[in-house]
């Protein structure tokens, strides 16, 4: 299978089993239009005389011969070798734990797929010990892995600061019992930041995620406080703060693009002229019917802003100075290794969720949902067929994944997505198909377009 395209000026054609990326010239790029494996050494009379009045015979055969080498080095229409590793599909340790501390939160954001902070719930927070038996449970289920990742997540977590400090103190005393090496994470949306959170974060968090949508009028249309005033002039300031005496620890701004805001390049560019370099804008995912959402119908306008995004960064870097912008970082050299390819984040199977109460979800955006309940970490039971079944899930498992370019940079796509707006983790949320797959073709582009300019 072979992914073909035109983008920055330059013919792009991606052969997506191998992940092998190739720029050609418009005569290769037509070419290819005529051409399906297996191919022939022999160069088809018919292919020929189709492209030979504008590219003249020779040319033509001489690009056909240098097709047909990339074809036998498994370059171009390549075989497809990861389907072998579904058998290597076996439940794995639990490696990582999203854990609600707080199901309440000081802002009311228009989008919030927790239902405001709450997931459609009661209003609460975690008890230190709920949070010690958390720990228990992950240590216990994670068998032999070392490393081990706790995300402190809400509602808003720092709600219950002291409850964090709490668990972060007993996980560094079980380290040296269990052999075990804990990395923390917490998103924020920085209404508490202050000096004593943002010296602890930056101490103890090897990760933050600060919740930000870019511009001041965009942000506080749709994170609004309790009393219906917005949050930006409030935190921006203290994420600067914290991002500034952070060194070199890693930090992100994770921003949600919607329908009022389409034009979000300009939102980039305003986390970036903040200072923050590290920045992550996502679309939001919700109901069509809502007056935020995203709609099919805007694609072609959202497709239009990727690409005036990608010739943004493209424009800046060429002054010296630049951003990450992690849609847009792809590994060309080596990527994710093939079982990650296949299953992607691993939520039900490697990830888990646990509320405020210690009952376990496969991950945060399925709490609320009870027949994704799996158990809880007070008496131990963990729903170990329901953790199968997403062992199982693969890109070859979802029909729309299987013939689909992108499915070994997406990986299948979210799982609770799949399951929230298809009713099934093995369907696909169709307008984030679409946004993943250009944002692919961007990401390659970009790359393309830098390596020529490096020389």
């Amino acid at each position: 299978m072979i992914h073909k395209y035109t983008l920055m000026g330059h013919y792009i054609v991606l052969d997506v089993n191998s992940g092998a990326v190739h720029l050609v010239d418009e005569l290769v790029y037509r070419l290819l239009d005529f051409i399906e494996a297996p191919i022939e050494k022999i160069c088809p009379q018919a292919l020929v005389d189709a492209l030979s009045g504008k590219f003249g015979e020779e040319r033509v055969r001489e690009a056909y011969c240098e097709v047909c080498e990339l074809y036998s080095a498994d370059q171009l229409f390549s075989s497809d070798d990861t389907a072998r590793f579904l058998e290597k599909l076996g439940t794995s340790p639990v490696k990582a734990m999203c854990l609600n501390v707080s199901h309440d939160c000081n802002l009311r954001c228009d989008y919030c797929f927790a239902g405001r902070g709450n997931y459609s719930g009661e209003r609460l927070l975690m008890s230190a010990e709920t949070g010690f038996r958390a720990i228990d449970f992950l240590i216990e289920h994670s068998q032999d892995r070392e490393f081990l990742e706790v995300d402190f997540f809400g509602g808003e977590p720092l709600m219950n600061l002291e409850v964090v400090k709490q668990v972060v103190d007993y996980a560094h005393r079980k380290e040296e019992e269990h052999n075990k090496t804990f990395r923390f994470t917490i998103t924020t949306n920085g209404v508490l930041l202050d000096d004593e959170a943002i010296s602890y974060i930056n101490r103890e968090m090897s990760n933050v995620v600060l919740s930000l949508d870019g511009r001041r009028e965009v942000n506080d249309r749709v994170r609004r406080r309790i009393d219906g005033s917005g949050c930006y002039e409030h935190v921006i300031k203290r994420f600067q703060e914290m991002v500034k005496s952070r060194g070199d620890k890693e930090y992100y701004v994770r921003a949600t693009f919607t329908a009022y805001n389409k034009d979000f390049t300009q939102d980039v560019l305003a986390l970036a002229e903040l200072g923050f370099d590290q920045i992550s804008v996502e679309p939001v995912v919700a109901d069509e019917l809502l007056p935020y959402a995203l709609k099919g119908s805007d694609l072609p306008e959202l497709f239009d802003e990727y690409e005036h995004l990608a010739k943004t960064i493209l424009d800046i870097k060429a002054k010296g100075k630049g951003f990450n912008f992690f849609h847009f970082m792809l590994d060309f050299e080596q990527g994710p290794c093939v079982i990650k390819r296949l299953r992607g984040c691993g939520s039900g199977n490697e990830y888990i969720a646990v509320t405020p109460e210690g009952y376990i979800y496969p991950c945060h955006q399925f709490i609320g949902h009870d027949n994704w309940k799996m158990g809880s970490v007070h008496n131990g039971q963990f729903d170990v067929s329901m953790k199968e079944r997403f062992a199982q899930v693969s890109v070859y498992h979802k029909p729309d994944c299987r013939e689909c370019w992108a499915k070994f940079y997406c990986s299948g796509g979210c799982h609770a997505n799949s399951f929230i707006y298809g009713n099934d983790i093995l369907s696909s949320h169709k307008l984030s198909c679409e946004l993943e797959r250009k944002r692919v073709e961007c990401a390659i582009a970009l790359k393309a377009e830098l390596m020529m300019r490096e020389g």
